[in-house]
């Protein structure tokens, strides 16, 4: 994704932690397909120039990932029903920008098939913050 984050003027700031392994149960095609939509969101939806941030927080069972963008955001009426099948937000983001309203809906079927969670929150950038909740072994 880096040369497309690069042409879309969209800079990645990566907090994560690579210094302390943690271990996830899953299939690793569908964590990819996971973190690709993820990172897709941002690409279709984020206003340029912008920013991604990526980061963590771990407990002893808990692994907390978060993508947030720089915006546009999400109305807060539209932030429940974003994980929804065939939900779109009409407004700021849109399917004239490419959204099929498939992507966030597949998140949460990936997420919840680890015992996981997923939510969606506006962020302190001014954009969209989606948090991943999942088991990990340590």
């Amino acid at each position: 994704f880096k040369q497309r984050f690069e042409e879309n003027q969209i800079k990645i700031e990566n907090n994560l932690d690579y210094h302390h392994p943690i271990t996830i149960i899953g299939d690793a095609d569908r964590l990819r397909q996971l973190f690709s939509n993820l990172v897709e969101n941002t690409l279709r939806y984020a206003d340029a120039p912008g920013l991604l941030k990526i980061g963590q927080a771990c407990t002893a069972n808990r692994l907390v990932l978060y993508f947030e963008d720089s915006g546009p955001g999400v109305p807060q009426g539209a932030l429940d029903h974003l994980f929804d099948r065939l939900y779109r937000v009409e407004r700021s983001r849109s399917r004239a920008q490419g959204g099929s309203g498939l992507g966030l809906s597949s998140c949460k079927s990936i997420v919840n098939a680890l015992g996981g969670e997923i939510r969606a929150t506006n962020g302190n950038l001014g954009g969209l913050r989606i948090e991943v909740e999942l088991p990990h072994t340590g």
